[in-house]
């Protein structure tokens, strides 16, 4: 299973209702709220063994899978 595959996995876990391969603006349009985003942190944490701090915690880092795999891969390199 690749990144893009282990982070669509774990999105569904959070909200199986979201087509986050096609939706993008999660957070700016208001299709993911802030519990939602509380939840894909930890399971982003869970599934990459990485921490994402609070700082990075932007909308522009989560309104797409594209944003979140970028922050993700930036946070495995580290």
């Amino acid at each position: 299973m690749d990144d893009r595959e282990k982070l669509l996995s774990a999105l569904k876990e959070v909200r199986d209702d979201v087509d986050f391969e096609g939706q993008y603006g999660l957070v700016d349009e208001g299709v993911i709220d802030s519990l939602d985003l509380t939840q894909i942190i930890a399971a982003l944490d869970e599934a990459f063994d990485i921490h994402i701090p609070a700082g990075e915690i932007e909308p522009e880092n989560f309104n797409s899978v594209d944003a979140m795999l970028a922050m993700v891969q930036r946070y495995r390199e580290a």
